[in-house]
């Protein structure tokens, strides 16, 4: 592995356990095994590492699970929009549950800082998958289904984190209760 991918694979473990805010540069390069000058030769400041860290965070966790574990999960587009919850409420469980670091960041960053930017382009990232599969499910309104999904999601998320390790699961219900009101959506 070269030291790039030894400082980014040290700053993913540490940013998506603790948060960008509470790890510092110096301990990333502890962590990697690099110098302080090979860190920045590959990143010119933890921002720009931040940055990779939320792109690969979409890869991984977006892309790589999420999806792939909600296509897996159910055989109808309708049923794969609940099925979401039944993901999140299987990370919900884990100990290593840490929270989503996209929504860490749009609550803390600037509105105009470019971290804060990439952590919102992440989010439309998983508001497209779902008014995808709204509109495979012939969702009228897939763009407003996909709003409120995601407000479902991330406000279970939120309160998974504050201690409530059901909240996916009433999310779930109110995602029913969604796509039982055909005249809304």
């Amino acid at each position: 592995m070269d030291a790039s991918e030894r400082v980014l694979t040290a700053a993913y473990e540490l940013f998506a356990r603790r948060g960008v805010q509470a790890v510092g540069v110096d301990e990333i390069i502890a962590r990697a095994g690099v110098a302080k000058a090979t860190f920045y030769r590959h990143f010119r400041s933890k921002d720009d590492l931040i940055l990779a860290f939320l792109q690969r965070r979409g890869d991984i966790w977006t892309r790589g699970w999420l999806e792939t574990e909600t296509l897996k999960r159910a055989p109808d587009a309708r049923s794969r929009l609940l099925a979401v919850f039944d993901v999140i409420d299987s990370w919900f469980q884990r100990k290593d549950f840490e929270g989503c670091p996209f929504i860490g960041i749009v609550g803390h960053a600037e509105p105009q800082d470019r971290v804060r930017a990439e952590a919102v382009s992440q989010l439309a990232a998983v508001r497209r998958f779902i008014r995808r599969l709204a509109n495979e499910a012939g969702v009228r309104d897939a763009d407003a289904l996909a709003a409120s999904w995601q407000t479902l999601m991330a406000g279970s998320i939120v309160m998974a984190l504050a201690g409530n390790s059901d909240a996916a699961r009433l999310a779930k219900v109110l995602g029913q209760l969604l796509l039982t009101q055909g005249n809304v959506f």
